[in-house]
């Protein structure tokens, strides 16, 4: 039995697509997968600093720079607070924009991403998800996405390389579209997505770059011919407005990306649809999880399905704007829902359980799991011991998976 995100890639992209032609499979990690996507998109601006889980995607993003592949201007910064101080700049000035972080860097892009995002600078951000020190980890959870959800910015969460690929090529056409212009951020787990290696498919270039579609200059916001005041000091007479129109923004994401998603479904025969509905026909008990240990729950939904029991998965890419109207219809016939967070709120609630519990507002009955953190791996054990107690007793607190089988007794 495979274990965190075990899917391989090849089940991921093994529709035949409508139209265009793939390029043959190719066997990459996460992190090459997204510095692949970076490359066909040929950002030109990309400002880096290196941080663990992340580094191979710059890494190689740089070798396809090094060997004339891409043409943009890679800008060696010395934070990454200071990475995105310069995306924002270049997105401002009419440059596509992309950058990379993991952890303590996104932690430390934070402040500037609030920024990012009041500034409606549609800057692309590969994210290795990974727990948040301290102690110190460098392993992944969810953790340091997190810490950014409230930043106004659009989250998107991969199951493995394949879609780390995906998600990274549609991620432009969403954040530079005129009704959206938001910061994206796409997330890959940590190690088990960004250093695995599974086939992948590749749109070719000249399909890639056509999908993706020319960076529309004119939509510069700093333009000499055209002086306009940006970022300048908000009153309270005018910072509430500024805020909401920022947030609607963030709502008509979930539509351009449901036309983004169905136009690369059409170029690729893959689906990166704001949910994935696996298995739900007839299932009483259903998972809903983000990342890499969805490919483990379809594992064990498989399973448990060969058993005869009502399971299914709802697997989460779009977690900013929050798809609720979707997930409220999907879940409808559900009459136990558990969510696995691989993240904590200390004090409340684990964040993607409150929302899915807020989203449902007592419709069914909604139970938190907490597995995963800091690297741990979610496992077939973890998610069967998920399914045996969904339903069950308790729900008045998180149910913790995997303690103890890192050797802390």
């Amino acid at each position: 039995m495979a274990s965190d995100g075990a899917r391989s890639a090849a089940v991921a992209g093994a529709d035949a697509p409508a139209e265009g032609r793939v390029a043959a499979r190719r066997l990459l990690t996460g992190a090459q997968a997204a510095a692949e996507a970076m490359r066909q998109i040929d950002p030109d601006v990309v400002p880096v600093y290196p941080i663990t889980p992340q580094t191979p995607i710059i890494e190689a993003f740089a070798r396809h720079l090094a060997e004339g592949r891409v043409h943009g201007e890679m800008v060696h910064v010395e934070s990454e607070h200071s990475a995105m101080s310069a995306a924002v700049g270049s997105a401002l000035a009419g440059a596509r924009t992309m950058t990379a972080t993991a952890s303590q860097g996104l932690a430390y892009m934070v402040e500037v991403l609030y920024l990012a995002a009041s500034l409606r600078a549609p800057i692309v951000v590969a994210v290795g998800n990974r727990a948040l020190s301290g102690p110190i980890n460098i392993h992944g959870d969810h953790s340091d996405a997190m810490l950014a959800r409230d930043s106004g910015a659009v989250q998107l969460f991969a199951e493995n390389a394949q879609e780390a690929y995906d998600l990274m090529l549609c991620a432009p056409r969403l954040c530079e579209h005129p009704e959206v212009r938001l910061p994206a951020l796409v997330g890959q787990d940590g190690f088990t997505i960004s250093h695995s290696a599974e086939p992948v498919a590749l749109l070719e270039d000249a399909e890639a770059q056509a999908f993706v579609g020319p960076y529309r200059e004119e939509d510069a916001l700093l333009d000499v011919d055209r002086p306009l005041t940006h970022g300048a000091f908000a009153m309270p007479d005018a910072y509430f407005e500024i805020k909401v129109e920022q947030a609607k923004a963030l709502e008509r994401a979930e539509g351009v990306w449901a036309e983004t998603a169905a136009a690369y479904r059409r170029l690729s025969g893959r689906d990166v649809a704001a949910v994935e509905a696996y298995r739900l026909e007839g299932a009483g008990r259903v998972l809903v999880a983000m990342g890499s240990a969805a490919g483990t729950a379809k594992d064990v939904v498989d399973e448990l399905r060969a058993r005869g029991e009502d399971v299914g998965l709802l697997k989460i890419r779009l977690f900013r704007p929050f798809p609720r109207a979707r997930i409220a219809a999907l879940l409808s016939g559900a009459t136990a829902v558990g969510v696995l967070d691989r993240a904590l709120s200390p004090g409340g609630w684990p964040p993607l359980y409150a929302e899915v519990a807020a989203t449902l507002a007592g419709q069914v009955r909604v139970q938190s799991f907490v597995a995963g953190l800091g690297g741990r791996d979610v496992g077939p054990e973890e998610i069967h011991a998920l399914f045996a107690a969904l339903g069950g007793a308790g729900g008045q607190e998180s149910v913790y998976l995997g303690l103890g089988r890192g050797g802390w007794r």
